[in-house]
């Protein structure tokens, strides 16, 4: 990601701020200006859920750069509980589906748990903490991580 949009987006990002699309009901964490969906510019900020459910993970052995010091660690998919569910749009027609609504979801690490007692559809918590440190100035990056509930 490229610093200038990194630093743009911080805020939205200690909030667990997204943008949901006022046409469609789509949700974009980080915010974005145009809706992928119906291309739509009229959105409205929504604030996230700090609580959800493993989706899916991985256990991660061999890290990118800056995360040496970490591994094992676990990345999963998180979906987030009573947050923004946006419904589906019905194929066609322009109106929500009455049926299963879509969830939203963010992938990040899991800590404060060993890998091997990580399950999917343990519930998480959202924390603020920090990510890792950037280049030979240590510049810290926070965001959020995933710990047992």
């Amino acid at each position: 990601m490229q610093p200038q949009r990194y630093w743009r987006e911080i805020p939205q990002r200690y909030r667990l701020e997204a943008g949901l699309c006022r046409k469609c009901g789509k949700v974009f964490m980080p915010p974005r200006g145009v809706c992928d969906s119906c291309r739509s510019t009229d959105f409205e900020m929504v604030r996230l859920s700090d609580k959800g459910r493993i989706h899916t993970f991985t256990v991660i052995r061999i890290p990118p750069s800056g995360f040496g010091e970490q591994v094992p660690y676990v990345l999963a998919v998180v979906e987030l509980d009573d947050g923004v569910r946006p419904l589906p749009m019905v194929s066609g027609g322009g109106t929500p589906a009455p049926e299963t609504p879509g969830a939203v979801r963010l992938t990040m690490q899991v800590a404060d748990c060993e890998p091997e007692d990580v399950r999917i559809g343990d519930p998480v918590r959202l924390e603020f903490r920090k990510i890792n440190e950037v280049g030979k100035s240590g510049v810290i990056c926070y965001g959020y991580k995933a710990v047992p509930a």
